[in-house]
């Protein structure tokens, strides 16, 4: 036998030591961390212990003397572990609620000289804790796979900038289109990219024609919409020496020839004379062209990429552009996003044509973090074209190095938010605009402990700052 259990044993057998067992087991009932709750042979609560209070937030009295029926009757407790072990005659474990609060409650009957349960003891564990830690899992791996997504992003924008000077993806709508166009590019179909004016379809283009095959070959661009009509067809098709008034006298070879064995980019297509359509479609489907003037068709090996801003399905309707061509064209659409819908390009893009400028000129402007809300939600009519020109605006024009709302054209001002700029001073814009996001971010993290770590202050912070704004 061990010293300290031949000490208590000892402590056990001799008289007189009554008072300290006595007081030993109310210490040892008492300091426990679970909650025990003893119940006599008739389910009457005769000892309850500190723990279980503290868990439960339910106070000895209203269990004491108290009949288990009748407290689960007043729906104090969900379910009673005691009634269940008087019932089967054994341990019972099962889920509890007590005051709204989530247990897990054991229950050990204690049988008499004739076999008759005499008592029956409840041993509560708190599983809010755990409730809580399974919360924090399941937000961890939504964490998780949040920046995996990010990561994936980020080599995927990564991958569009190695290649391309001067790109600048972050949305996902612009990142589906840069990967649309990089699968097309190893195949030689003919692709009509699609958009507004100013969204960058010249970037897309030189994109595609970067990851083709072609790459290390010609590059030719041609704005249809820039060649006056009557010159159109010989710049594209070329001519031979005397084959009109003022041709050069040694002739000269179109863009198809010069472009051949590379990529050739008609922008503007829909500007284009439907009397150069006609050719244009010939040349599309013998891939060989005949010069002005000329007898002898030339073979030739061109990736044709168009686009335009214009309705061509409209323009066909109306007779303006053929049919056939435009199923010619339209095998590969490609269509990119108005800088409006990828708004989270415009501030990238924005500190892109900052830096861009800042060099050209040798400034060292910056933006005012109040011009952010401004840039995001103005329409850019113009997309990226008008964009880089406003940001070249404010750099020449500004005064200080900082740029902010008041250096902003009223134009970007009225239209991003006409009411807030014609009321309120900048004080109220400025808690509209945090109410916004707090309330954006409360309605999807549910909590402000959440909220506040994912705005990056302190959960105490967030609290003040939302008394402040009275939410």
């Amino acid at each position: 036998m061990k010293r300290n259990d031949y000490l208590c044993e000892q402590m056990i057998v001799e008289e007189g030591n009554e008072e300290l067992i006595e007081s030993l087991f109310h210490s040892i009932f008492h300091s426990g961390y679970d909650g025990i709750y003893v119940a006599d042979k008739l389910g009457n609560g005769i000892m309850v212990n500190q723990a279980y209070s503290r868990i439960t937030g339910v106070a000895s009295h209203e269990l004491l003397g108290m009949n288990m029926r009748d407290i689960v009757k007043a729906g104090l407790i969900s379910e009673s572990v005691t009634l269940k072990v008087f019932e089967a005659k054994t341990s019972i474990t099962i889920p509890q609620t007590v005051k709204g609060k989530e247990v897990i409650a054991t229950g050990n009957p204690i049988f008499d000289e004739s076999g008759e349960i005499s008592y029956v003891i409840t041993n509560v564990r708190d599983i809010s804790e755990l409730s809580r830690l399974k919360i924090e899992l399941q937000q961890s791996r939504k964490l998780t796979q949040k920046y995996i997504d990010e990561i994936e992003d980020l080599r995927k924008k990564e991958l569009v900038q190695a290649h391309t000077n001067g790109i600048v993806a972050q949305s996902k709508e612009i990142i589906k289109v840069f990967h649309l166009a990089k699968k097309v590019a190893k195949v030689d179909s003919t692709v009509l990219v699609l958009g507004e004016s100013g969204v960058g379809k010249e970037v897309i283009v030189t994109y595609l024609h970067q990851f083709s095959d072609r790459s290390k070959n010609p590059f030719i661009k041609v704005n249809c919409a820039a060649i006056p009509k009557d010159l159109l067809e010989s710049e594209l098709f070329g001519y031979e020496k005397g084959a009109f008034t003022g041709a050069d006298s040694r002739g000269k070879p179109g863009f198809f020839e010069q472009a051949n064995g590379g990529t050739l980019f008609l922008d503007e297509i829909g500007d284009m004379p439907l009397e150069v359509q006609v050719k244009l479609l010939r040349v599309l489907q013998e891939m060989e062209v005949t010069r002005i003037g000329g007898r002898k068709s030339i073979k030739i090996s061109v990736r044709v990429v168009s686009a335009t801003n214009k309705n061509l399905e409209e323009l066909v309707k109306k007779g303006d552009f053929r049919e056939d061509l435009y199923y010619r064209l339209n095998i590969v659409p490609i269509k990119i996003p108005a800088l409006r819908e990828r708004k989270s390009d415009i501030l990238p893009l924005a500190y892109f044509f900052l830096n861009k400028m800042n060099k050209k000129y040798h400034f060292n402007k910056r933006f005012h973090s109040e011009v952010f809300y401004y840039l995001e939600e103005y329409k850019w009519p113009g997309n990226i074209r008008e964009l880089e020109n406003s940001i070249e605006r404010l750099v020449v024009t500004t005064e200080d190095d900082e740029i902010t709302i008041d250096d902003l054209p009223r134009n970007i001002l009225m239209d991003a938010n006409p009411k807030k700029v014609e009321r309120g001073t900048l004080k109220e814009i400025l808690d509209n605009i945090e109410r916004k996001i707090i309330k954006e971010c409360m309605e999807e993290y549910k909590t402000t402990r959440s909220t506040a770590k994912e705005l990056g202050i302190s959960q105490s912070a967030l609290v003040k700052k939302m008394q402040r704004l009275g939410m």
